[in-house]
């Protein structure tokens, strides 16, 4: 698969995501894909059962794309995940097999306040 298919297959996948459609959000899957969630240390395994997990969030979520780069079988996603209204900064780092996707790796990070020492140096991001 191409970078170019690959990327337009993601930009699907978030689109999907960010909708709620299940479905066209798990396509992207190999059946036998993995996803890390290294923060709560929890793995899930299968299509199945990732599509099943995010179906069972009770929460409202929205999904903004930052950033998608990569190239080959490697591709990571900046993104703002917005449970209930609260923002988590996420990325999420895919590992592609054949045009599906057989592992990801997210991380999340909640938003804190600035620093004050670093006041003098730093500007707010847009």
């Amino acid at each position: 698969m191409k970078d170019r298919e690959i990327r337009s297959t993601l930009d699907r996948h978030w689109t999907a995501s960010d909708i709620g459609d299940f479905d066209a959000e798990h396509d992207i899957y190999r059946e036998d894909a993995v996803l890390d969630y290294p923060q709560s240390g929890e793995r899930i395994r299968g299509r199945h059962d990732i599509q099943a997990s995010r179906a069972a969030q009770p929460s409202s979520k929205r999904f903004a794309v930052r950033r998608i780069t990569g190239s080959g079988d490697l591709w990571v996603t900046e993104y703002v995940l917005t449970y209930d209204g609260r923002p988590s900064y996420t990325v999420s780092i895919m590992e592609f097999l054949d045009g599906k996707v057989a592992r990801e790796t997210q991380y999340f990070g909640d938003p804190f306040e600035p620093g004050p020492s670093r006041a003098q140096w730093a500007g707010r991001i847009a």
